[in-house]
């Protein structure tokens, strides 16, 4: 047993009805920053105290409160070097509401919860940063507005109202995707589908789509799929997946629609870019995933990955034909069983 325990991560120890301890290893006693055995009492050795030195043995009491207690939730409490300490315990009992036959416990640093913390204070500067730009623009240009009406032309005027427009636009849009990612973790995104012929609905949501520097998009297609999708979803998809294409790649982008045998569709997207290296490959449909020098909030693809999911298909990054990246989309029929599908 002793040598199973000093195996795990974390730290581990074991105590009995009588308080006395079964089996301890080596990372509990690091923690704990004081030698345990076997036989040692469970409030001598887990001196561990919370911010206002109240001892842990003290206010759990393990062995004694509710009946009906079995588990303790995982607290934070403080060595005597004021290392942070994670516990968790549990309290078996032969019987329900019988008395304590043993205690577990499970102890490890904080060290992955600081990670976490950093984690989501770099999302939420991201975030910031993404709100902060286009906030800048509308403060800028409505202040000078206001100030400099009576001096300002029509065409100054109505410049400044589009480019608020356009600002006002990108702010609506990063609230959008911000709900859709707390929708996709929570497992509440929601999808209408409806049959939808996909050629003719791709390519009226491509023409508006300008591609920048010059650049081509081009649709392509194989045969003529029609499947039950979400239309405003599959809008969704599209646009995140043309603009990442335009802003990670480099020259021209086509789109494929390509009519899969069991009555699916694939949806695919080429760049003529550097391409994206195997071993990053799984990490970019992660929210907040950002590459490279390109600007974006991060999280057009963790998006795209839950939109897809949500309707049953699958996405994939490969190599493009020209050495470039291929975001592959595939979508199945998606027909509800008993229901003829109608052609839009």
């Amino acid at each position: 047993m002793p040598l199973v325990l000093d195996r795990l991560p974390d730290g581990a120890l074991l105590a009995g009805a009588d308080g006395k301890v079964l089996a301890v290893n080596a990372e509990a006693c690091r923690l704990l920053e004081t030698p345990v055995a076997p036989g040692d009492l469970l409030p001598d050795v887990v001196r561990l105290q919370d911010l206002d030195g109240n001892s842990w043995y003290e206010c759990v009491s393990p062995y004694g409160g509710l009946s009906l207690r079995t588990q303790l939730v995982e607290s934070s409490w403080w060595a005597t070097s004021g290392r942070e300490v994670l516990v968790t315990a549990k309290l078996h009992r032969e019987t329900p509401g019988g008395p304590v036959s043993c205690v577990t416990l499970a102890l490890r640093t904080a060290r992955a919860r600081e990670r976490a913390d950093r984690h989501r204070s770099e999302l939420v500067a991201t975030v910031a940063h993404e709100l902060r730009s286009p906030l800048t623009g509308v403060k800028g240009f409505t202040s000078t507005l206001i100030a400099k009406w009576d001096r300002l032309t029509d065409s100054q005027k109505l410049l400044m109202l589009r480019t608020v427009d356009a600002d006002a636009d990108r702010l609506t849009r990063l609230i959008t995707e911000l709900l859709d990612v707390a929708r996709i973790d929570t497992g509440r995104l929601s999808v209408r589908k409806e049959p939808v012929r996909l050629a003719p609905v791709v390519g009226a949501l491509l023409d508006p789509m300008v591609p920048p520097g010059g650049r081509e998009l081009t649709l392509r297609r194989e045969g003529d799929p029609t499947v039950w999708v979400d239309r405003d979803r599959l809008a969704q998809v599209l646009a995140n997946l043309v603009e990442n294409a335009f802003a990670h790649g480099a020259g021209d982008v086509t789109v494929w629609l390509v009519e899969d045998g069991d009555g699916g569709a694939q949806l695919i997207v080429d760049d003529e870019g550097d391409g994206i290296a195997e071993d990053i490959r799984p990490r970019i449909f992660t929210k907040f995933w950002r590459h490279g020098r390109a600007g974006g909030s991060g999280l057009g693809l963790f998006i795209v990955s839950g939109l897809v999911g949500a309707h049953g298909g699958t996405v994939g990054v490969e190599r493009s034909p020209s050495g470039g990246a291929r975001i592959r989309v595939t979508l199945p029929s998606g027909r509800p069983p008993g229901i003829d599908p109608g052609i839009d």
